[in-house]
C-alpha cells in the first residue's frame, strides 16, 4: 500500500511539473517573433534558443502568406503604394528570422541547427514558389509596371523595375506546365544544396591530417605546432597533432613543412575530400544541380544557365566573360611557365637535377626562394600582425581616415559565440551609423572561408540602421598567446570589411535596394578596393607593430615584406582563372550534355585543357575543384565566380583614382561614399563607376600591372 501511494504521489508531481513546464513554455514569447528591444534591434542571442527557430519560421511564413493575400485581395486598382511598396514591406518577420538563422548556420552549424535546416528549406522554397508564381499578384505588379513606370522617379522607379524583372526572371510569364516544372526544380535544388552544405562541412572536418611525431612538423614555427596540438585536442585527439583542412585547394602549412610526404598527404586530403576516393562524394549532387539549372534556363528560353544568369550583370553575356578571361590567360600562361621553371630550378639546387615540382611543392619552394631573394618569410612578419592591432589600428584606422568613422565596442549586446565582438559605428558627426560584429576564429562548426552578411540591412523606409558582421577562419592562439596573422589573412580582414562598409554606409530608401544588393560582378569591388589600404604606408605603419614591444616593423623588413607581396604572382592568378573557367564550363552546358557523376572530374580536366590552363609543366590547380566549389554549388556564384577578377579590375581603377588624389584624403572618401558606397542598387552600376572614376569603361590592363605581371 505504501509503495502504491508513493507511485501515485510521484505521478501527480510529475504531471503537475509537466503542466507547469508546458504552461511556462507556451507563455514564453519567441524572441525571434518579437521586434528586439536591444539597441538597433540587434538579435537577442542571450534569449534565442535552437528550439525557437522552427516555430518562428512556421509563424513567419504564415504571416507572410497573409500579407501577400492582403495585397492580392485588395479591391482597389493596383498602384505603387498598395502593391509594390506593400510587397516591399511584406515578410519583415520572416526576413528577421532568416537573417539570424542562416547566419548561424554558416558560422556555428550545430547538428541541431542542421536538423532545423532540413525542415525549413523546403518550407521556404514552397513559399518562394507560391509568391513567384502567384498570377493575381504578378498581374497587379505588371499593371503598375505598364501604367506607372514612366511617371515614377528615383528609387521608386528602380524598386518597381527590379520587382517586375525579378518576377519575370523567376518564370511569372511561363505556361502552367512550365511553371509547375520550375516549382519542382526550385524545391529539388533547395534540397540538394542542403545536402551539399552538410556533406562539405563533414568532409572538410574529417579531412584532418593526423601527425604522430613533432619532428614530422619540422619547418613550422613553435606557435604553429602549438596550434596543431590545439586542433588535435579539439578534434578528438586521434594523434598528438592535427593539420586541419580549409576550404581552398592549397593549404597554408604547405609553405613551411619540410616533410615532402606529409606535404603530399595534406594536399591530397584537400583535393580528395569530396571526390569519392574517400568517404564523401559530392559529384552526384553537383551533376544534378547542374542539370536542373540548365533546365531552368531552357524553360526560360536561354541556351544555358550562364546565359540566363549573366543577363542582369555588368558582363551581360558568357561571351563577354570568356573574352575577358582569354585575354588574361593569354598574358598569364607564358609568365606562369617562366615562374614555375624558376621555382623548379631553385628546388633542384637542393633536391637534384631530376626533381620535378608538384602542386604540393609550389608554396614550399616559392617561400624558400622568397626568403633567399628577399630575406623575408611569414614567420618573420607574423609577430607584427596581431589580429587585434590589424583590426583597431589598421582596418578601423583606415575607415576613420578615409570616411571619418569611429568604432566603440559594445559589451552589452549579446553574441552567438564568445569569440565575437560588437562595435557601434559612429559617423564623422558622432551620429550612430551601424552595428558591426566580428567573428574571426575558426571552429569545427564554421564553414570555411570568410564573408560578410547582415542581421539587418539599412532602410530609411523601415527606419532601420544596418547590423553587419564579418566572419573569418583565422587560427585562435592558445590561451594567453596572441593570435598572429599571415599577410593573406591581413588582407582578408580588409577585404571583408570593404563589404561591411558597403552595408554600413548605405543610404537607401528601400531594403531591397540597399547595401550589397547589387550584381555579383560589382559586389566584390568595394571589398577588393578596401584591400589596397592594407599596404598604404601610413596605415601599414599604424597596425604592423610587434605584439610584445609595440615597435613598428623595421624599415628594412617592411620594404622587403611589401616587395614580397607580388613575388611570384602567377599562382594566385592561375588558381583563380582555373576555378573561374571550371564554373563557366559547367554552366555553359545544355541539360542534355551534363556529364554523369563518374565523368565529372574528367569533364573538369577537359574544360581546363580547352582554355589552355591544363599544362603539365605548370602545376597550378584551381582554387576550388568542382567537388568542393562551395561558391558555385552551395552559394550564389553559379556562373559568377569570374566576378572576383572582373571586380578586381574595377577596384584597381578606383584605387588608382584614390592614389592620384591622395589615398587617405577625406574628400576623396566622401566622394566615393556619395557616388558609390551609399547608393546600393539604386542606379546603373557602370554609371556609378564612371561617375567616380571619370572612365567610360574599366581598364583591364591595370589588373596585370597591379598583380606584378
Amino acid at each position: 500500500m505504501k509503495t502504491l501511494k508513493t507511485i501515485s504521489l510521484t505521478a501527480v508531481v510529475l504531471t503537475l511539473t509537466l503542466v507547469l513546464f508546458t504552461a511556462c513554455n507556451e507563455s514564453r514569447e519567441n524572441p525571434l517573433l518579437q521586434e528586439s528591444t536591444l539597441p538597433f534591434g540587434a538579435p537577442d542571442f542571450g534569449n534565442i534558443k535552437t528550439a525557437d527557430y522552427l516555430p518562428a519560421f512556421e509563424k513567419a511564413i504564415q504571416l507572410t502568406r497573409a500579407e501577400i493575400d492582403s495585397i492580392v485581395s485588395n479591391p482597389d486598382s493596383a498602384t505603387f503604394e498598395n502593391t509594390i511598396l506593400a510587397l516591399e514591406e511584406s515578410g519583415k518577420t520572416l526576413g528577421r528570422v532568416s537573417a539570424v538563422f542562416f547566419s548561424l548556420l554558416e558560422a556555428d552549424k550545430t547538428p541541431e541547427l542542421s536538423d532545423v535546416e532540413k525542415k525549413v528549406r523546403p518550407m521556404l522554397t514552397e513559399l518562394e514558389n507560391e509568391i513567384s508564381f502567384n498570377k493575381p499578384l504578378f498581374e497587379r505588379i505588371k499593371k503598375v509596371y505598364d501604367t506607372q513606370y514612366e511617371s515614377l522617379q528615383g528609387e521608386d522607379k528602380k524598386l518597381l523595375e527590379e520587382t517586375y524583372k525579378e518576377f519575370v526572371r523567376k518564370g511569372a510569364l511561363l505556361s502552367e506546365e512550365k511553371m509547375a516544372r520550375m516549382k519542382e526544380i526550385n524545391l529539388r535544388i533547395s534540397e540538394l544544396q542542403t545536402q551539399w552544405g552538410d556533406t562539405l562541412t563533414e568532409a572538410t572536418n574529417e579531412a584532418v591530417v593526423w601527425v604522430e611525431k613533432k619532428e614530422d612538423l619540422a619547418g613550422m614555427t613553435d606557435a604553429d605546432i602549438a596550434q596543431c596540438a590545439k586542433d588535435a585536442e579539439s578534434r578528438g585527439g586521434k594523434a598528438p597533432y592535427a593539420i586541419v583542412i580549409v576550404n581552398t585547394t592549397q593549404q597554408a602549412p604547405l609553405a613551411s613543412l619540410d616533410n615532402r610526404e606529409l606535404r603530399k598527404k595534406v594536399f591530397e586530403a584537400s583535393i580528395h575530400r569530396t571526390d569519392g576516393t574517400r568517404k564523401y562524394n559530392t559529384f552526384p549532387i553537383v551533376v544534378e544541380i547542374a542539370k536542373l539549372r540548365a533546365e531552368q534556363a531552357e524553360l526560360m528560353g536561354y541556351p544555358n544557365y550562364a546565359a540566363y544568369s549573366l543577363e542582369n550583370t555588368m558582363a551581360k553575356t558568357p561571351e563577354n566573360v570568356y573574352a575577358f578571361l582569354m585575354n588574361l590567360i593569354k598574358a598569364y600562361v607564358p609568365k606562369a611557365d617562366a615562374e614555375t621553371k624558376a621555382i623548379e630550378e631553385f628546388a633542384r639546387k637542393s633536391e637534384g637535377a631530376e626533381f620535378q615540382l608538384q602542386a604540393y611543392d609550389y608554396f614550399y619552394y616559392s617561400a624558400k626562394m622568397k626568403k633567399e631573394q628577399l630575406d623575408v618569410n611569414d614567420d618573420e612578419v607574423k609577430p607584427y600582425f596581431n589580429v587585434d592591432s590589424v583590426l583597431a589600428n589598421g582596418v578601423f584606422y583606415a575607415a576613420n581616415r578615409v570616411y571619418g568613422l569611429s568604432f566603440k565596442e559594445r559589451t552589452d549586446i549579446p553574441v552567438y559565440h564568445p569569440d565575437m565582438k560588437v562595435y557601434e559605428v559612429l559617423d564623422k558627426d558622432g551620429k550612430t551609423l551601424a552595428l558591426f560584429y566580428t567573428d574571426y576564429y575558426r571552429r569545427p562548426t564554421k564553414r570555411g572561408g570568410a564573408w560578410m552578411d547582415a542581421f539587418a540591412e539599412q532602410s530609411r523606409q523601415r527606419q532601420q540602421l544596418p547590423i553587419i558582421f564579418n566572419v573569418c577562419n583565422n587560427a585562435k592562439a592558445p590561451e594567453g598567446q596572441p593570435s598572429l596573422l599571415t599577410w593573406d589573412e591581413v588582407t582578408t580582414m580588409f577585404h571583408e570589411f570593404g563589404h561591411a562598409l558597403h552595408g554600413m554606409l548605405s543610404n537607401c530608401q528601400y531594403n531591397r535596394l540597399s547595401g550589397t544588393s547589387v550584381a555579383r560582378d560589382f559586389v566584390e569591388m568595394p571589398s577588393q578596393f578596401n584591400e589596397s589600404f592594407a599596404s598604404i604606408p601610413e596605415v601599414f605603419d599604424h597596425y604592423a607593430r610587434h605584439y610584445q614591444t609595440g615597435e613598428p616593423m623595421p624599415a628594412d623588413l617592411k620594404e622587403r615584406m611589401l616587395k614580397s607581396i607580388n613575388f611570384q604572382p602567377c599562382y594566385a592568378l592561375g588558381e583563380n582563372l582555373a576555378a573561374t573557367c571550371v564554373d563557366l564550363a559547367w554552366h555553359m552546358l545544355p541539360s542534355k550534355d551534363i556529364p554523369t557523376a563518374d565523368k565529372a572530374m574528367e569533364f573538369e580536366t577537359e574544360s581546363l585543357r580547352k582554355v589552355g590552363l591544363l599544362n603539365p609543366f605548370i602545376p597550378i590547380p584551381p582554387r576550388y575543384h568542382t567537388s568542393y566549389f562551395n561558391h558555385v554549388w552551395g552559394g550564389g556564384y553559379a556562373a559568377g565566380y569570374y566576378s572576383y577578377l572582373w571586380t578586381e579590375v574595377l577596384a584597381v581603377n578606383i584605387a588608382d583614382v584614390f592614389a592620384q588624389r591622395g589615398a587617405l584624403k577625406p574628400e576623396t572618401g566622401q566622394e566615393f561614399r556619395d557616388k558609390v558606397l551609399s547608393r546600393g542598387n539604386t542606379g546603373d552600376l557602370m554609371q556609378m563607376f564612371s561617375d567616380f572614376t571619370g572612365m567610360k569603361s574599366p581598364d583591364a590592363s591595370s589588373l596585370l600591372k597591379a598583380r606584378g605581371l
